[in-house]
């Protein structure tokens, strides 16, 4: 049987969150003769902040265009949990993110994603649906991301230590948003026991 991936605007959406992952990372690697701190900054940031906007996007118009997909729906999440988790590693390397908050959030991805895949596997996967919770955790958590990328003060404001607090209340609301999620489950676990 041949899988035929669908190729519409929401999906080519997702795959350019995808490619813009390396190309965020690479820009770290370059020669730090090639261009300044502050250039290499703006452009990771950029390409984060592109790769935010598609993950909105093109959940947005697969759901206004009708071109919803199992493929899609798998491709999403994925392209979301990679792109978080590889700016997070980033920004570890560069000191501008505690280890443990990186844990934090990477590890609750890695526990939801296995759960809700559990969860569907018993016919409960609406059980662990997204939640506004989530959905405030994941706005925080793009926006302090966002912040600890560009780094640099702007006019004034201290864009790292925004950034730094955001990322401390993304990963309260990650732990928030786990438990809620676990007990979401454990209830329909138990209703069916």
């Amino acid at each position: 049987m041949v899988v035929v991936m669908p190729i519409n605007l929401p999906n080519l959406l997702t795959w350019l969150r995808i490619v813009l992952i390396p190309l965020m990372v690479a820009v770290f690697y370059f020669p730090v003769d090639w261009w300044l701190s502050i250039h290499r900054d703006a452009a990771a940031a950029a390409m984060f902040g592109v790769a935010a906007l598609t993950d909105w996007l093109d959940g947005y118009l697969a759901r206004v265009l009708r071109q919803t997909s199992a493929f899609g729906a798998f491709l999403d999440p994925v392209a979301d949990k990679l792109m978080v988790a590889a700016a997070l590693v980033m920004l570890v390397q560069l000191h501008r993110v505690d280890a443990l908050v990186a844990f934090i959030i990477i590890g609750r991805e890695i526990t939801i994603s296995a759960l809700r895949e559990w969860m569907a596997g018993m016919g409960a996967g609406g059980s662990v649906a997204v939640s506004m919770l989530g959905k405030i955790k994941t706005a925080v958590q793009m926006l302090a991301i966002l912040c600890l990328l560009w780094h640099t003060p702007l006019i004034g404001w201290k864009v790292q230590q925004t950034g730094t607090w955001l990322i401390w209340l993304a990963a309260l609301l990650t732990l928030w948003s786990m438990v809620y999620y676990l007990r979401c489950a454990w209830r329909e676990i138990v209703h069916r026991g």
